[in-house]
């Protein structure tokens, strides 16, 4: 597989394959514990010291042997045996059981990390639970459900109502200007005054009386009676003017109470959504924060979730990286001892022995056979 070719790897396996953990499941795999032979050849060596298994493990040990290749992921395993059948057997039990062991490897971790988010997962939905009864509760409490949609359209709301007030207030400004001048010296001057018919016609029929008695006057005198009633009719004419004025600049005067009333109740309308919009931004906000914990206890139990199914698939995998390419089988031929070269050493061995034995010897032998050894060994001249 990918990253199984690291320098590290095939040296890790070498070791799993001669570690105590494989060679304990071989000897349970055979029940070697159960071999009498077996048992007597511990007694009889190790004089009961130590326990039998460990004796077992020392003994596959010895006579197993481990060879990673050099240019590939292949691991060649032999085992040394007076019986060819036993020792294929311990070959492919040893392949068999260091199989066995990489799955366990894999394996108990996964079973411990899936046991882990069980209890995690447990509590993660419990949390889950408990966040969406309080956001459950909240909403009971509130009797509604706060919105975006729902904020923006009291937003809408509120900016609908704003621009009604400043109309209404535009316009109270305006009906407060023209009930002052209503109130002043130039009420006359009115436009309600200048369009009134009434006033117009009031206004003509004074024009005339006034040109007519400027007629009597100059015609009749001051004391004429016919100059008389022309005043008086005048002055009758002003004073239904007068009240006619009064009554249309009172107008505007109900007019400017009217808005001023419609200016306050549009305000006091502008106050209490600006006070319903904070108070359905408190509860959003609130709300938001009860659904964050609802989100976030979700992400989390969805997240503990997806481990505890991975973990659960890798605690039940039953498939190694590693397979028997090659399943041993009893040789034909002995392995050791191999005569030829044994013989071939033998002799040439035997014979460097026995030329060093001899030249030993004779190093060693301090007899005198002839006059020159007296010269060498006494350093004196022979006389006779």
């Amino acid at each position: 597989f990918q990253g199984l070719s690291a320098p590290g790897f095939i040296a890790t396996q070498t070791d799993i394959l001669q570690s105590e953990r494989v060679a304990i499941k071989v000897i349970r795999d055979l029940k070697l514990m159960d071999n009498a032979a077996l048992r007597e050849q511990w007694q009889g060596e190790a004089d009961g010291v130590g326990t039998f298994e460990q004796y077992l493990v020392e003994l596959l040990q010895k006579f197993l042997d481990v060879k990673p290749s050099q240019q590939s992921n292949v691991i060649n395993i032999s085992y040394k045996s007076p019986s060819p059948q036993f020792a294929a057997g311990l070959a492919n039990a040893f392949a068999q059981a260091y199989i066995a062991t990489t799955l366990e490897l894999r394996a108990d971790p996964a079973r411990q990390f899936n046991s882990f988010f069980q209890t995690q997962t447990k509590e993660a939905r419990e949390s889950l639970e408990r966040a969406q009864q309080r956001l459950s509760a909240f909403q009971q409490a509130k009797g509604i459900i706060v919105t975006n949609e729902r904020l923006d359209v009291e937003t809408a709301r509120l900016a609908e109502l704003s621009s009604q007030l400043t109309q209404s207030q535009g316009i109270s400004a305006e009906s407060n200007s023209r009930q002052a001048q209503a109130k002043g010296e130039q009420s006359d001057r009115m436009q309600e005054v200048l369009n009134n018919p009434l006033i117009s016609s009031l206004k003509a029929d004074l024009t005339r009386n006034e040109a007519r008695l400027q007629e009597l006057s100059q015609r009749l005198g001051d004391s004429h009676p016919q100059v008389q009633e022309s005043r008086a009719s005048i002055a009758e004419l002003r004073a239904k003017i007068d009240a006619e004025t009064r009554r249309v600049t009172g107008g505007v005067g109900v007019s400017n109470s009217i808005n001023k009333l419609r200016e306050g109740q549009v305000r006091a309308a502008l106050e209490a959504q600006r006070a319903r919009m904070l108070e359905m931004k408190a509860v959003l906000d609130e709300g938001l924060v009860l659904q964050r914990e609802v989100e976030n206890a979700q992400r989390v139990y969805d997240n503990l979730i997806a481990r505890l199914n991975q973990s659960a698939l890798e605690a039940q995998n039953s498939q190694s990286y590693a397979s028997v390419l090659t399943v041993a089988q009893p040789p034909a031929l002995h392995s050791s001892p191999k005569l030829l070269l044994n013989t071939v050493l033998a002799v040439f061995l035997g014979a460097l022995l026995a030329v060093g034995v001899a030249l030993l010897m004779e190093l060693t032998d301090r007899r005198v056979r002839n006059p020159d050894d007296v010269v060498t060994a006494l350093g004196l001249p022979v006389l006779g």
